[in-house]
């Protein structure tokens, strides 16, 4: 009797640990959501990029992705949820970027110059889609392809000019 009541107490403990670890885990992924206003963006290659995939401005995260929409035109809109604090100008650009080579993608808003804001559904015109990363790494390690110089040193046959 003695052991059914240690190990019930000791069960809820471990349950209840897990809960707080799961509501941990989802406040810290900014699952909880964003109650500011959208903008969107028009890109043509959003690699890596996901509903709720961060937007930063200077390193710091303003907003999430809230939906990603295909055009068209096959252009991919995204949809941005931004901080209510958070103005950007009308003149700013977007980059799907990385903190290195292995992290994931991010949104960085660039801001411009212009005193004029961008209001709440506002397009951001100004963008930059997902480079090819595996593409330029073998590009890199392969070398640069399309180059046809013969070991001479020309390339039509000719004898090269003094």
């Amino acid at each position: 009797m003695h052991n059914d009541t240690v190990e019930t107490l000791i069960g809820a403990l471990v349950i209840a640990i897990a809960v707080l670890f799961g509501i941990f885990a989802y406040r810290s992924a900014g699952a909880t959501g964003y109650s500011g206003y959208e903008l969107t963006a028009k890109l043509s290659k959003v690699d890596g990029i996901a509903v709720g995939t961060d937007v930063k401005l200077s390193g710091i995260k303003i907003g999430v992705v809230s939906d990603l929409t295909l055009d068209p035109s096959y252009l991919v809109t995204v949809h941005m949820s931004i901080r209510k604090d958070v103005e950007i100008p009308d003149d700013s650009s977007l980059v799907v970027t990385s903190s290195g080579l292995l992290s994931s993608n991010y949104l960085s808003i660039a801001p411009g110059g212009s005193d004029k804001m961008l209001p709440a559904g506002g397009l951001i015109r100004n963008t930059q889609g997902s480079i090819d990363m595996m593409g330029l790494l073998s590009r890199f390690v392969g070398g640069v392809s399309g180059s046809s110089s013969s070991p001479s040193g020309s390339e039509s046959g000719a004898a090269p000019k003094p």
